[in-house]
């Protein structure tokens, strides 16, 4: 079956077909590590594991990319604000490198957790600044950049289709333009984008800098560090090559950059970037956008600390297309909790001796996920699957194949007998009394102690149920 993804740059649903036969190039822009990743963020590392997981099978050889940024990306992604790597630095009073390996360290326990596969590579921007300063000098003598006093700059009035990937006017990109911006701003038009800051004015005090060949009356060896947009370019081009496949991120990043990318890399290397564009939406808390003022940026450590598995997370992940919004709550997260719960013991129930894979119910699966990677349909199959009459070995071998795409460790599961332990058994007994006296907010209190001890209580006709979180 062919595989049929929505191109953002198209805005359709196009058939893939990938620059090399049976081989694709693939890069995610990966978190700019200067703190805890929240939920959100993490929720687009499934997306892009998912988009690679179907992919490999469906018989592709990868190469995927999703690079660190660890320099260059300013509290606001239009070049403003500080960079956040040196503020991040000064918040916690240590060098930027050590900022950058806490939460590297951090994101790379939570993709584990996760079930998120690794990538071919993991680059970091800061491991390739001459690379970086390779490409703003082509630009530079290409005529599509300038030099300004703080910056060398992008001029997009010079770049084919600027606005194609994200629909906007391009006389709305350029308003302002004129004499007064280039003295109030060192610009030619308001949108132009920085490929390398110097280290003068309003960046005197950056962590991070390297000497260039760019001039600047501030600064002397054009010191400086490099625009968070260009880093992305170069580490696509050097792993993957001048032309890619398959390029994702947030949603977010389509106005600005993406689009940044899309104008320097065909400006630089006059061919085409990206073939087809995929963008996943926003994981809400309670429909609302995640802020931090408002403490609802949530980690995957403080789903766990709650008693929730990571891989029920990614459970609830499952159950909404990357293209839509996803809400998340604590009684949704408690749902999915249950769901996996119940997902585990019918895999257990289903014993250990193996089949074969049923032909019918993965051509029903592969139907489901060549369609804009539809992982919400695929799950459907899973449940029908479930319900189905074949045999328990034929059930157990084509949920596994499944598990190829879903990635929830279903292979790791055993039917074996569980022990509880007595300290469990004997909370269960004290909420059974309290459910007896009617005292129901004992009782309830009694069940959160259960959890927090990492198993769970089922009521049932035969009595109470209980069994490990997993």
């Amino acid at each position: 079956m062919a595989l049929k993804l929505y191109n953002t740059l198209t805005r359709q649903k196009e058939i893939f077909k990938p620059i090399k036969k049976n081989t694709v190039s693939f890069y995610y822009c990966g978190p700019t590590v200067y703190w805890t990743q929240h939920i959100g963020v993490m929720r687009g590392s499934f997306c892009a594991d998912s988009v690679n997981r179907i992919l490999r099978y469906l018989g592709y050889q990868i190469k995927f990319v999703r690079n660190y940024t660890d320099v260059g990306h300013l509290t606001s992604d239009q070049d403003q604000g500080e960079d956040k790597m040196s503020k991040g630095a000064r918040r916690e009073g240590l060098k930027p490198q050590q900022i950058a390996e806490k939460y590297i360290k951090i994101f790379e326990q939570d993709t584990k957790d996760l079930n998120i596969l690794e990538p071919t590579a993991k680059p970091k921007a800061t491991e390739h600044i001459q690379e970086i300063i390779k490409m703003v000098q082509a630009l530079l003598d290409k005529g599509y950049a300038y030099l300004a006093d703080s910056a060398v700059y992008f001029d997009v009035s010079k770049a084919k289709n600027y606005t194609q990937l994200s629909g906007q006017k391009i006389e709305d990109k350029l308003k302002g333009a004129g004499k007064a911006e280039v003295s109030d701003s060192q610009k030619k038009h308001s949108a132009d984008f920085a490929l390398w800051f110097f280290k003068a004015g309003k960046h005197r005090n950056a962590l991070q800098s390297w000497p260039s060949p760019f001039k600047s009356p501030l600064v002397k060896n054009g010191q400086g560090f490099p625009g968070w947009h260009i880093e992305c370019s170069v580490m696509a081009n050097k792993y993957l090559g001048k032309t890619i496949d398959i390029h994702m991120g947030g949603i977010e990043h389509i106005p600005v950059h993406h689009t940044n990318e899309i104008a320097q890399s065909e400006s630089a290397n006059g061919v085409k970037f990206v073939n087809y564009w995929l963008h996943n939406e926003h994981l809400l808390f309670d429909n609302k956008k995640m802020s931090k003022s408002t403490g609802t940026t949530y980690s995957l450590n403080e789903i766990k600390e709650k008693g929730f598995a990571p891989l029920a997370f990614r459970y609830l992940l499952l159950q909404a297309h990357y293209r839509s919004k996803q809400n998340f709550t604590w009684p949704l997260m408690e749902s999915a909790q249950k769901g996996f719960n119940n997902l585990v013991n019918q895999i257990k129930e289903l014993g250990n001796k193996l089949g074969k894979i049923n032909k019918e119910y993965k051509n029903k699966f592969i139907e489901k996920i060549t369609d804009d990677f539809n992982l919400p349909q695929g799950l459907v199959v899973m449940q029908e699957l479930l319900k189905s009459d074949l045999s328990a070995p034929d059930k157990l071998t084509t949920l596994l194949d499944f598990d190829k795409v879903l990635g929830l460790n279903l292979d790791k599961i055993r039917k074996e007998k569980t022990i509880i332990p007595q300290e469990i058994e004997k909370l269960v007994e004290k909420r059974e009394q309290a459910r007896q006296d009617k005292d129901w907010p004992k009782a309830d209190q009694i069940r959160k102690q259960v959890e927090e001890k990492g198993h769970q209580i089922e009521d049932t006709d035969k009595g109470p149920k209980v069994s490990p979180k997993y």
